[in-house]
């Protein structure tokens, strides 16, 4: 909490003395010079009305939250465009004729943004090939995070998607949480979970729930209530873990509630009754108890929720806080393998300027 407290602050000053600095870039503009008679004080009016109107637009075609991103994103290209172009300026001592600076400071921000858009919005199959000594024959797993659902796709984009999953001939497979969102609506949220209920792997479809699931602002907020997504997903088949697991082909799931949840039991205190010679697969939201979960000697730990970094530059915030032992992708410690996967959808947020979206393959001989 602490953390997004202050990733809170850092943006809302970060916003607003990026207007500040935006205002005076866009009066740099010479259809704001002759408008303004290049008289200071209405040149800064007529810059921060500009800026006010698109922002106001933005708002009004995306959300608060994407305005503020598409804004800040665009003041980080004028900040480094000022800044080159001022070095250019001390050099050939001569001012240009035209504001270079700020219109490529607005191209840039146009293709960065779009590339975003395209990153966040189509789905790429990332592939993992793991080996082990346990007798488990050859399994393949599908795995996706973070479907957010209603932020990029609705009920029969996800069904698309789930399609798109099965043509891989997984033998399971497994959603390690946040499924549904608070914009989340009730349509969407069954017609999702009949989707998953149509998918049919040989050892069924497995879920955990994240830190979004259960909701944050009241059952009216979106039509439905964690009762109703469990009463949903139960009925499609889709098995629920909350610190539960299951045995079966010498293969144990084992889900974990959400780091956020009070009730969550220690990862030791979980591993006490699976046989040793189980290949022990843990689906945990939040990738950030990685040292228990390698000490337990669970054999894969698969999670979601850091987006995979969601966006440039501040990617690889949650490990620089020490909130999330990884941001993105493979890692093994000590016997135990590690995915984190950046996510099939994302949470309200319209880019992805630092990742992809992606649903993971893995095999496992």
């Amino acid at each position: 909490m602490t953390m997004w407290l202050i990733i809170l602050v850092a943006v809302l000053a970060a916003f607003a003395a990026g207007t500040v600095y935006l205002t005076v870039a866009v009066g740099r503009f010479g259809l704001i010079k002759k408008l303004s008679g290049d008289k200071k004080w209405l040149k800064g009016l007529i810059s921060f009305g500009i800026i006010t109107i698109i922002f106001a637009a933005l708002v009004l075609l995306t959300s608060v939250v994407n305005a503020i991103i598409i804004l800040l994103s665009s003041l980080m290209f004028f900040l480094i465009y000022g800044l080159i172009f001022r070095i250019i300026r001390a050099v050939r001592k001569k001012e240009f004729a035209c504001n270079w600076a700020g219109w490529l400071s607005i191209a840039t921000s146009v293709i960065y943004l779009c590339t975003g858009y395209y990153l966040c919005f189509h789905i790429w199959q990332k592939d993992y090939h793991l080996t082990t000594d346990k007798n488990i024959g050859k399994l393949r797993i599908a795995m996706f995070a973070d479907s957010h659902l209603g932020t990029t796709f609705d009920g029969e984009g996800f069904a698309a998607q789930m399609e798109r999953i099965m043509e891989q001939s997984p033998d399971i497979v497994l959603l390690p949480g946040d499924f549904v969102d608070d914009s989340s609506n009730r349509e969407d949220m069954v017609r999702a979970c009949e989707a998953m209920g149509n998918m049919k792997p040989k050892y069924g479809v497995w879920y955990c729930y994240g830190n979004h699931d259960k909701g944050y602002y009241g059952d009216e907020h979106r039509g439905f209530s964690a009762d109703d997504l469990a009463s949903e997903l139960k009925k499609n088949g889709v098995h629920i873990l909350e610190d539960e697991h299951e045995t079966f082909d010498n293969l144990t799931i084992l889900g974990r509630r959400d780091k956020s949840d009070s009730g969550r039991a220690e990862m030791s205190e979980l591993m006490k009754d699976i046989p040793s010679d189980s290949y022990i697969i843990v689906l945990d939201h939040q990738p950030n108890d990685y040292a228990n979960e390698a000490a337990a000697k669970a054999d894969l730990v698969v999670s979601g929720h850091t987006h995979g970094g969601q966006l440039f530059p501040v990617t690889y915030v949650g490990e620089w806080f020490n909130i999330n032992d990884r941001t993105y992708g493979y890692e093994k410690r000590d016997n135990t393998d590690f995915i984190v996967t950046s996510g099939i959808s994302d949470w309200e947020i319209l880019f992805k300027t630092g990742t992809k979206s992606e649903y993971v393959i893995i095999d496992i001989n």
